[in-house]
């Protein structure tokens, strides 16, 4: 089941830090990197439905926006 309740233990810190690895990186880089950290994420997640419920959601959001 995906969790879509604040689960971060520090979260201000961790955005920060994901801001962080990009600094220095080119567009293209940044988002060869982001490829590879959602890989690595869903790797750790490990369930299929949970990381179809994520991906579904993250696209449902941009459509939103």
């Amino acid at each position: 089941m995906l969790e879509t309740n604040l689960n971060f233990n520090r979260p201000d810190e961790s955005y920060a830090l994901l801001i962080k690895t990009h600094e220095g990186l080119s567009e293209a880089e940044s988002h060869a990197m982001n490829a590879r950290l959602i890989l690595i994420l869903m790797n750790q997640i490990g369930d299929h439905a949970v990381i179809a419920d994520a991906l579904a959601l993250a696209r449902d959001l941009h459509a939103a926006t």
